[in-house]
This record gives structure tokens, C-alpha cells and sequence, in this order.
């Protein structure tokens, strides 16, 4: 099974074309990882057919695609989700939303007890604790002060935390290990998940001046 992996819930533009086995296993062919948060939108296009040419595959080989779900700042968020739609929608083939927490602890299923924080910005994290590879708390949103006495073995993602470790974004076959739970079934919407409130908002009605 020929999966594309895309993700833009953190600052890094991810995409990989993934081969998803009967016996349950991901690997990656090729993939395309850029940490700039400001180019989610300009980036992710050519990463996913630079990936695809790597792999010496087209978008018609393709039998599902992946995408990050957030949470995730508004902007860089729906460009993948957008994107995502797009592919699995000329291509006819299933898009499987994953959240983009999960994918990230997909890439350590060994540890017993896993913290994974991801770039909220206005200095915040969005976080889940999870439990021998299920998650078992969040996804949340909070200062990093708050997450500081939360037992773990292990806190990987943004570097936020005075403990945390890399990487701070999904890869490919995390986020196709992650969905891996729904190949076969009518994949479930595509629903963003924001946490909060977008940054921007639309401005409000002018206030009237008073004339003397």
C-alpha cells in the first residue's frame, strides 16, 4: 500500500511517500522535511512530487493519503489539510486524517511513558501523554511551566521544555503508523484541530464618529 504523508501542524513541511505492508510496518521511500513556518504554503507542492519522483512514483500510484490534523496554528494547518483534500479528491483514493501528536509518538512505541510537545507559539505547547503507544491524556494546550513536574519517561518535540528531545514535527511513517488503525475503513472527516482560537480575526465594525 502506497501512502503520501503530509503534515503542517508544526513549522516543519513534511511530505513522504510511505509503503505500508500486510504486516503492518512503514516504510519510507522518500521524503521532503523543511522546518519554516512561514512557508508551509509555498513548500509542501514541490516537497510532495519531489518525493514522489525520489520514490520513482507518480501521483497515480498512490493508494491512500495521509495528513496531520493539528493541533496547529490556523494558517500552517489547513495547507496541508487543504492540500490533502485536493490529492485524495482528483485521485480518488482515501484521505485519513491523523492527529499530529499520535504520528510523532508512532516513532516510540517502546517507551512507557511518552510526553510530546509540539510549537503552539504565543510561547505555549500543545501536548498529549500517552501510555505504552496510547495516548492517555490531551490533546491540550499550556505555558511549558505547566508541563514541567509531568512524569515521563521520555518528552520529545519542541524545544520548549528543558527536558525535551527532537524531533519536534511528525515523520512520514509516524503519521502513516498513526492512521494505519483506519486503512480499510470510510475514513472519518477532515476535521482541523485548532485548540484555540486563529490569531487573526476579522476586524470589527467601525466605530461612529460623533460630529458636533
Amino acid at each position: 500500500m502506497l501512502v503520501l504523508a503530509l503534515d503542517t501542524a508544526t513549522p516543519a513541511v513534511t511530505a513522504g511517500v510511505v509503503d505500508f505492508d500486510h504486516e503492518g510496518l512503514a516504510r519510507t521511500l522518500a521524503s521532503r522535511v523543511t522546518v519554516d513556518a512561514r512557508a508551509h504554503g509555498e513548500l509542501l507542492t514541490p516537497h510532495t512530487k519531489e518525493a514522489l519522483a525520489e520514490a520513482g512514483l507518480d501521483y497515480a500510484d498512490l493508494d491512500a493519503v495521509v495528513c496531520g490534523s493539528g493541533p496547529g496554528p490556523f494558517t500552517g494547518l489547513r495547507v496541508g489539510m487543504v492540500t490533502a483534500a485536493a490529492v485524495g479528491q482528483a485521485l480518488a483514493k482515501p484521505v485519513y486524517p491523523v492527529s499530529t501528536l499520535d504520528a510523532i509518538a508512532a516513532d516510540f512505541p517502546e517507551v512507557h511513558r511518552l510526553l510530546v510537545v509540539t510549537d503552539a507559539r504565543r510561547k505555549e505547547v500543545y501536548w498529549a501523554r500517552y501510555e505504552n503507544g496510547h495516548r492517555v491524556q490531551g490533546p491540550d494546550v499550556s505555558k511549558p511551566a505547566e508541563l514541567e513536574d509531568v512524569e515521563a519517561d521520555l518528552v520529545v518535540g519542541a524545544q520548549l521544555l528543558q527536558r525535551s528531545v527532537e524531533p519536534a514535527s511528525p515523520s512520514p511513517a509516524g503519521l502513516v503508523m498513526a492512521a494505519s488503525h483506519l486503512f480499510g475503513q470510510t475514513p472519518p472527516p477532515l476535521t482541523p484541530l485548532y485548540l484555540r482560537r486563529p490569531d487573526a480575526v476579522e476586524p470589527g465594525a467601525r466605530k461612529r464618529v460623533s460630529r458636533a
